[in-house]
């Protein structure tokens, strides 16, 4: 990658700057600004997270700031309240309080004497929630926004529920973000009186997961700060960007489809990570094309990003199953509008053990999925590591019930989100059915392609659940993820129908038997046809940013994923241990020019026996620490969640420390009803 260097403009860097709020709390920010912009004002792009400006972000924060700095704009790097070295108590996601924070933020900027008046927001996650969010509030100085590996519909794609299942990321998020929220803001930044903010955040600190374990459906709590709710409340341009590897793409689609403001779609072979350095590849010059966005909308610049197509995607090829990818092979196409008049739909119908161009007889195929099936699904979503990817699918085809169609004869490609309508009865009243939608190889290589999740409770919708009636012949919609997917010649499309999907969803509470109606289901594809001007459209620049943040490498973690069957007691147990943040694989690291010692490893475990869902555990451990000469804290988190078919149990010990002695302790033991879940 292209480190650069010399930028049109010198840039200055401010450590931390307080943005005061109109009640009195400060928020910490970091800014890059051109060195002369006092005399020839900027726009200004705000990225806005709870993931700590100081350390944990900083390594990438720097290359990304700088470069837009050094290109004509004030870039800002906002802690959001109760985060980083924030004042305040982050006590939820996208409060009320967190975009209010945003507007009087985007209005001081907008006061500053280097500012020209004109704002930009920015984020990936997070910071491309509320990006959407404070769009839809329409503050005048916000001309356009990129949003980046976000969602429109916080219920619907998110890491708490798919489909109407509890993602077991919900648990593992959540613990991730009581870690973030009360690990201590920095003295060097919050002076003095750190030990009372720090005693602040544990004291108040809620439960996260379980705040969200409470809102098991579609109500008002997940309609807040879902944009889909009402696109037309978002006015000014917005650019959406995504990776088919990530567990957020549906919503791009949709935000083109939605919005009715100057739009633009970008979805690569990515994961949750930006383009110019994510995996799998090919990577882009990402701050590039965002410079042509920001150049057009807050500079007034004819960069030609607005005569190219609404909608870009990577066209992706069948590669053999793998865990992780360094490139996926494929190419560029574009669509000029979306939804496109262009797709078709190809039919397929679910007949006795194929998928035919017409039905067959209608005929009944009957499944019980042992809970172990979905072990070979890798991650919700992933980040680039090792052991993210969804491998070969074999071995949970075999637990599930399979259609397969006949070789191909040509080439098919297939652009946004596969569908099935299934003809179905269920024999328990809370029953999940997972769709897969696989590429088998002349080999028998079943690759997966996308997939769907429904709990069978939410047939009518998410926000009207009612249990199912055992025996009861139903027809249910259920979509599929978006892709973009060439099928070779020679190849087999095949359908897998399953229903449990562990640890990628929380288990039915009992053993679930599904009866399939064949000849009465049947599977559509959006089928893409040959767009000649996909030959000509621009290449993208090789990536670069400007220099990265020196870091020492002090303690390497080990990174394991492990699949133990117990032959003896039929459980399965999935070990993941891993890093987290910016920092590769270091476990332990040192930021040199702010001499600070940073430390972060996780643990998850998800256990479960093959025909006992009551089984199902999941368990999440954390150590976070930092350290700069005789400062030193430690927080250690342990969070864990059972169930049996009437209800949740979830527990969580939080300890910190300051030095070797226990500033304070959090313990959660919590008990919740299961609601059709």
């Amino acid at each position: 990658m292209k480190i650069v260097e010399n930028f049109p403009r010198d840039v200055s860097v401010i450590e931390n700057v307080w943005i005061p709020m109109s009640d009195g709390i400060r928020l910490a920010a970091r800014i890059w600004r051109p060195t002369d912009a006092e005399q020839d004002p900027v726009p200004a792009i705000l990225e806005y997270m709870p993931y700590r400006k100081r350390d944990f972000t900083r390594l990438r924060d720097e290359p990304l700031h700088r470069y837009f700095a050094g290109h004509g704009y004030a870039c800002i790097r906002l802690d959001l309240r109760g985060s980083g070295d924030s004042d305040g108590v982050l006590y939820d996601e996208y409060l009320p309080q967190e975009l209010d924070d945003a507007v009087e933020a985007i209005d001081w900027l907008v006061a500053q004497t280097w500012c020209n008046g004109r704002v930009g927001m920015m984020g990936i996650s997070w910071g491309g929630f509320n990006a959407l969010q404070v769009a839809a509030l329409r503050p005048a100085p916000l001309k356009a926004i990129i949003t980046m590996c976000s969602t429109d519909d916080r219920y619907r794609d998110d890491v708490h529920y798919q489909g109407g299942c509890l993602l077991n990321e919900n648990l593992g998020w959540g613990s991730v973000l009581l870690s973030c929220a009360t690990t201590p803001p920095d003295p060097d930044i919050a002076g003095a009186d750190w030990r009372a903010k720090w005693r602040q955040r544990i004291d108040q600190a809620p439960f996260y997961p379980l705040v969200w374990m409470r809102h098991p459906h579609r109500d008002a709590y997940w309609q807040h700060g879902s944009v889909c709710e009402d696109f037309a409340a978002v006015t000014c341009p917005v650019f959406a960007v995504g990776g088919w590897a990530d567990g957020y793409v549906n919503a791009i689609p949709r935000l083109l489809a939605g919005l009715r403001v100057p739009r633009k779609g970008l979805i690569g072979p990515w994961s949750h990570a930006f383009p110019h350095a994510a995996l799998p590849g090919p990577a882009i010059g990402f701050f590039q094309e965002a410079l042509r966005w920001w150049d057009h909308w807050l500079k007034g610049l004819q960069t030609g990003v607005m005569d190219e197509p609404m909608l870009r995607v990577w066209m992706e090829e069948y590669v053999p199953p793998a865990p992780m990818y360094a490139e996926r092979p494929g190419r560029w196409v574009a669509e000029e509008s979306w939804p496109s008049p262009r797709i078709g739909e190809k039919t397929l119908y679910l007949n006795v053990l194929s998928l035919g161009e017409r039905p067959d007889g209608e005929d009944r195929m009957r499944l019980a999925s042992p809970q172990t099936t979905g072990l070979t699904a890798g991650d919700w979503y992933g980040f680039g590591s090792e052991g993210e990817a969804p491998i070969d699918q074999r071995e949970d085809d075999g637990k599930s019930l399979v259609f397969d169609a006949d070789p191909l004869e040509e080439r098919l490609e297939v652009l946004g989100a596969p569908s099935v309508s299934l003809a179905l009865a269920v024999d328990r009243p809370v029953a999940f059915v997972i769709v897969r939608l696989n590429d088998v190889a002349p080999d028998g290589a079943s690759a997966r392609v996308s997939y769907g999740i429904l709990n069978l409770a939410q047939r009518d919708g998410p926000a009207s659940p009612s249990p199912m009636t055992p025996g009861r012949r139903y027809r249910v919609a259920l979509q599929l993820n978006d892709i973009a997917y060439a099928f070779a010649p020679g190849h087999t499309l095949r359908l897998a129908i399953s229903t449990s999907y562990w640890p990628v969803i929380w288990p039915a509470p009992e053993p679930v038997n599904l009866t399939l109606y064949t000849g009465a289901s049947r599977l559509s594809l959006p089928v893409r046809p040959p767009r000649p001007e996909d030959d000509r459209l621009r290449p993208f620049e090789p990536p670069e940013r400007a220099p990265m943040p020196e870091m020492t490498t002090l303690t390497v973690a080990p990174f394991r994923r492990l699949v133990e069957r117990d032959l003896t007691t039929g459980l399965s147990t999935y070990r993941i241990s891993t890093t987290g943040g910016d920092f590769g694989d270091a476990a332990v690291a040192r930021i040199e020019d702010i001499d600070l010692t940073v430390g972060y490893t996780i643990s998850k475990t998800y256990r479960i026996h093959d025909y006992a869902p009551g089984s199902a555990e999941a368990t999440v451990e954390q150590i976070t620490t930092h350290r700069r000469g005789p400062w030193s804290t430690r927080l250690e988190c342990r969070t864990q969640l059972t169930a049996t078919p009437h209800g949740f149990r979830i527990r969580g010990l939080l300890k910190a420390y300051e030095g070797s002695d226990l500033f304070a302790r959090r313990d959660w033991d919590e008990e919740i009803r299961r609601d059709l879940l």
